[in-house]
This record gives C-alpha cells, structure tokens and sequence, in this order.
C-alpha cells in the first residue's frame, strides 16, 4: 500500500478536498471510499455531503456548525487508519448489469455523429474499440467487456452516472479514445468507454464516451418506482462491483416490460472487496467474485 500521505486543499469556507493520489488506482479508490465509510459514521454535526471521487474526496461541511480544524483532523486521522489497517477489507455488493451490445439506438446515434466528430467515420464505435485494442472484432471486445468485474470508482458528473473500472492487470485493461468532440445526444443508459473507463451514462443527454450497447433497467429513478431505488434515486455507490450480462433484444424487451410494471429487480449479493486479494491475484480474485454472483 502505498504511504505517502494526502493532499488537504480547501475550497473556499465550505469545501475540504481530499487528494489521495495524481492517479487512480485501485489503492487510492480503496482510501478514499474507506474514508468516505468511516467518516459517514462518525456523524460529525456540520457535515453537509461526502463525495469520493477516483482518487480524491471532497467534503462539504456547514463551517458555523463545523471547525475546519476539527474536520481536517477528524479526517487526517481517518486517512491514518485506513493506510494502517492490517485488512483491507470494503463492505459493498455485486451487481449483475443487463445490457443489449450492438443496439440500434447507440448505432443510429454514432452514425450521426461520425463526420467531425469520431476518429473512425467507417463502422460503429465498436468496431473501432476493438480496432484500437488490436481485437479481431467487435464481437470480441464486447466479449472482453462483460467476461469480467467493473468496480465503481465513483458516481457523478449527471446523476447517478457510474465510473467503472476494469479488475483485471493494468496490462490486461481495454482503453478507447473518446470521440474527437463531444456529441449534443447520447441514448439514456448507453454504456460507454472513453480512455480507461466504462460508464453508463443514466440519462439522455451530451457525451463524448464511445457507446457500445444499452442497458436494460433505469439506474437512476427520482419517482423511486422500482424497489431497488426505496431507499435513494440514484442506484449505484461507490465501491459497488458491477458484472455485465449481455442480452439480445427479446432479453431487452421483456425486462422493459417489468420496468414499466415495477416489477424489475437487479440480481445482487454482499460481498466483502479484499484489496489485498485482489492485488496479489487480479484473475484469481475477479473469479471468486463472479462465483459469488452466480452462487444467488
């Protein structure tokens, strides 16, 4: 685990940020969702919103309820505990993703947007993924794609939008280009990829991440309809696994079908994420999660 402490900056009277590294990497999303768990917990009076990020946290905090020295030290002293605990070791959930690859939505819409816009005006954006990755075809890199795990690194930038990065060896870790410019559309609940990262994107709306395929059930619900939204509207958390399960239009429509009946649940399970595990044995470790997804 790597120990070189953080960077504490602070955004006017109301925001401390916390940067754990320059880079994402596996360690530094694991501080700082640990911190953002333990800080959670202690409830401090003042505390307003908790926002792990990649490799940073961002705190906002009431500073007529809260010290800023006293949320800098809570917070520094969290960061010790964390680097020093002998288990690494983060409560979360596996979570199986329905998604239809190569979807008529996505291709309408990247062939719209090819001139000016894509690096690649031919094909589809995964024939270009796959190009880019020295893959012989599209239908091998959405192979690639859903065969194993996806952590979320974080949540954010529209909302309940998820970060996702690959469990696998850096070396293994499929990375595509964004699109020259940002698109003014992109399909709700387009799965994406733009240099090291998937996502889905969770409304209709402006992108630049290459689109591959759509998902099948909404993961953000302000009306909370579905039961796996009753507690929040937004679906994902950080540090939540994600395993996509590829389906073909028939799998599409039926699932549709029990989102607009609220009847819809995502197939889910608690799991413990060992960083140490995961580390020492990237292909080991990913099995043992899928082990537990299939084990529902």
């Amino acid at each position: 685990m790597q120990q070189t402490m953080a960077r504490y900056t602070w955004g006017g009277d109301e925001f401390l940020f916390v940067e754990i590294t320059e880079g994402m990497s596996l360690e530094a999303n694991f501080i700082s969702n640990s911190i953002a768990n333990a800080l959670e917990l202690q409830q401090l009076a003042g505390i307003v919103d908790i926002c792990p990020a990649n490799a940073s946290l961002l705190v906002r905090f009431d500073p007529d309820i809260l010290d800023w020295q006293q949320l800098e030290r809570a917070v520094r002293a969290l960061e010790q505990e964390v680097r020093a605990a002998t288990d690494k070791v983060l409560r979360t959930r596996i979570i199986e993703i329905p998604v239809w690859y190569n979807d008529p939505y996505t291709n309408e819409t990247g062939a719209r947007f090819r001139e000016g816009y894509h690096q690649r005006p031919e094909g589809n954006d995964l024939d270009y993924a796959a190009e880019v990755n020295g893959l012989a075809d599209a239908e091998e890199f959405i192979k690639r794609h859903h065969e194993t795990p996806w952590l979320v690194s974080m949540v954010g930038f529209v909302a309940g939008l998820p970060f996702l990065y690959q469990l696998v060896e850096r070396e293994q870790q499929l990375q595509v280009p964004k699109y020259l410019s940002p698109r003014t559309d992109t399909p709700a609940l387009t799965v994406g990829y733009g240099g090291c990262f998937s996502c889905i994107y969770s409304v209709r709306g402006a992108g630049g991440y290459q689109m591959f395929g759509v998902a099948a059930a909404p993961i953000f619900d302000p009306a909370q309809r579905l039961d796996d939204f009753s507690d929040f509207m937004i679906f994902f958390k950080p540090g939540d696994i994600v395993k996509f399960k590829p389906i073909d239009e028939a799998e599409y429509r039926r699932i549709q079908t029990e989102v607009d009946a609220g009847t819809f649940r995502y197939r889910q399970t608690p799991i413990d994420f060992d960083l140490s595990a995961a580390l020492a044995d990237p292909n080991k470790y990913t099995l043992s999660l899928l082990e537990a997804l299939n084990g529902i």
